[in-house]
């Protein structure tokens, strides 16, 4: 069984559904949903902001491959476009954390998959909403197993609070693992 943490998000077209798109395709899979939050795009490129928002999921025939192209499949059929680096996205799926087991999976030398995902420890708009759903999950960060809410105390203040909660709801309800 894995159990995958994904962070998703939206700054083209119909945000709201492109992100409920994700909910739909992951059906009785999806274990947490975040509430969905606004944020200021990353990485310096002019563009519109985000929705983002963090879901838990498992699938026992799942590896992290498999969630890989779940991600990819889906931001296709969004229409996604990679034409500039951190640039505009009509979807974003992210693997943050995939958990087979009991362990977290570390990939660190397959570029095609690198777990956990290597940015996230330092971005608000991935463990503002993860912290809301799995408040003592923890994240491999130079070897080490480190609770994300300290993660997300060591983000710069002015990040975090870019990280800005809608009254957006994704499915019926954001629910806790």
């Amino acid at each position: 069984m894995t159990r995958v943490v994904l962070s998703i998000g939206a700054n083209l077209g119909d945000r709201l559904a492109h992100l409920r798109g994700v909910l739909d395709a992951l059906g009785e899979r999806t274990r947490a949903v975040s509430p969905v939050y606004t944020t200021a795009p990353w990485g310096g490129v002019d563009q519109d902001d985000y929705l983002n928002a963090v879901v838990v999921a498992e699938d026992p025939t799942f590896d992290g491959y498999d969630w890989l192209r779940f991600g990819q499949r889906l931001e296709q059929a969004a229409g996604r476009v990679r034409a500039v680096r951190w640039g505009a996205r009509t979807l974003d799926v992210d693997i943050v954390q995939c958990v087979d087991g009991g362990e977290a999976v570390v990939r660190d030398t397959d570029p095609t998959l690198i777990l956990p995902h290597p940015e996230a420890y330092h971005r608000a708009f991935v463990l503002v909403p993860w912290h809301d759903v799995e408040p003592d999950a923890r994240l491999r960060v130079d070897g080490a197993e480190v609770p994300i809410g300290e993660l997300l105390h060591a983000v710069d203040p002015a990040e975090r609070a870019g990280v800005v909660r809608t009254d957006l709801v994704l499915g019926e309800s954001a629910r806790p693992c």
